[in-house]
Order: C-alpha cells, then structure tokens, then sequence
C-alpha cells in the first residue's frame, strides 16, 4: 500500500512548505482542482523541483464528451504527472476513447476512474444515481476494467469487492483516510488504515491529518510505517 498526500492548503506557498517538509518520503501527491486552476503547470514543475521523486496525481475528475475528455487527456499527458482521473459515469465509451487515444505515448500516466465520490452517504448517492453505491460502484469498476483504465477511485468499502470484479492487479485509491481515528469533515465513508489494508486497498489519500498536524512530517512517517 502507498500513500498519497492531498496539497489541499489554501495557496501555492503553503502547498510548496509542505512538500520541502515531506521531501524525504518516496510518497504521491495529490494536486486538485483548485491549485491546478490557480497555479498551474509551474505548480507541478515547483514540485518535481523539491523532490523528483515525488509522483504526482492530478485530480481533476475529467467529465465531458468523449472526444473532449480524450482531448484534455492528452494535454495532462504532456503534463509529466504520474496519474489522473476521469469519472467513470461518463460512460464506458468516453473512457475507451480516453484510453485511445494515450495508446500511442511511449509514456503515459496512470488513468483511474471516479466511482462513488466518498462525500456521499447512500440515501444522497442514491437520489442521483437511482442505485445503491455498491452496485453502481461494481458496474463503473468493471466498464471502467473493461475500457482499459488501470483502476478507479473509491471508497475503502468498495476496494475488496472491485478486485474481486475485477482483478487484483487493478488499482484502488480510497480518499477519506483518517489514519488514526480522526475526525470524518465533509466525507461521508470514510476509514483507517487497517481496515484499508484488510480492504486490500492500493492507494490511500491523506489530507488534513497531514496538513493540519504540526510536524507533517512525523505525521508521514507514523503512517508509512503503519503501512
């Protein structure tokens, strides 16, 4: 299991200290919508700088046409990121079109697909999907397997049962890790770190345990050695 830290701070000067500090760690992290939106391509390069090392993995949850998701796929590829998301409800063609079309590159990142984001409790899940999580999140797991995607995004619950759809060799990455015990914030499903290992989970996000602590750093270590 690996870890992946959330740069979720609210500017790219606090994002960047917390990288320094964490620069010693062979770790993921993770660049969402609102540092990509405000930083930009400098961002990622700021932090390949601190650590080439660093893998990094750009959430931005592509959700279009197929052709213009495939599009923006190929523009992240150029983007020298390890990996990126799509949301799998887009449907299976967009995902096969996605996948396509960065069949060409002689290096492409890692693509995952968005399942079941882990903000929602089933009865909100439900209302707009008209299915339970677990069934929708098995049927985007297997479209998603069969479109050629290299896994999803999902929550801790769902990890076991999409490998056991799928296969073991298909990446899980479960936001909404708390790796201690501590508070759940705005996610709905979330979990430690044993059960996500009992879970067989690939990938855990991290954030504001992380970000919040006062030495991040030892917060790092504590959980990688709990890996």
């Amino acid at each position: 299991m690996q870890l992946c830290v959330a740069l979720d701070l609210p500017t790219k000067e606090e994002n960047l200290a917390l990288a320094k500090q964490l620069k010693r760690f062979d770790i993921w992290l993770k660049v969402g919508f609102r540092s990509f939106i405000r930083d930009g391509r400098t961002f990622l390069e700021d932090l390949k700088a601190i650590n080439p090392s660093f893998k990094l993995f750009l959430d931005l949850k592509l959700y279009d046409i197929p052709n213009t998701m495939a599009d923006a796929a190929e523009e992240i590829a150029n983007l020298d990121v390890e990996m990126f998301n799509i949301h799998a409800s887009a449907g299976k063609k967009a995902m096969q079109t996605v996948m396509q079309r960065l069949e060409s590159m002689k290096k492409r990142p890692l693509v995952l697909s968005v399942t079941a984001l882990t903000s929602f409790d089933y009865h909100s899940f439900k209302e707009i999907y008209g299915a339970d999580i677990e069934e929708k999140a098995k049927q985007f797991a297997l479209q998603s397997y069969q479109a050629g995607l290299d896994g999803v995004v999902c929550s801790v619950y769902e990890s076991r049962m999409i490998k056991h759809e799928t296969d073991q060799s298909f990446l899980t990455l479960t936001p909404g890790i708390r790796p201690f015990g501590e508070a759940s914030d705005d996610q709905k499903r979330v979990a430690d770190i044993e059960m996500a290992k009992r879970e067989q989970v690939d990938i855990i996000v991290v954030g504001r345990p992380v970000y919040k602590a006062d030495e991040p750093a030892q917060i790092v270590e504590k959980i990688i050695r709990s890996l």
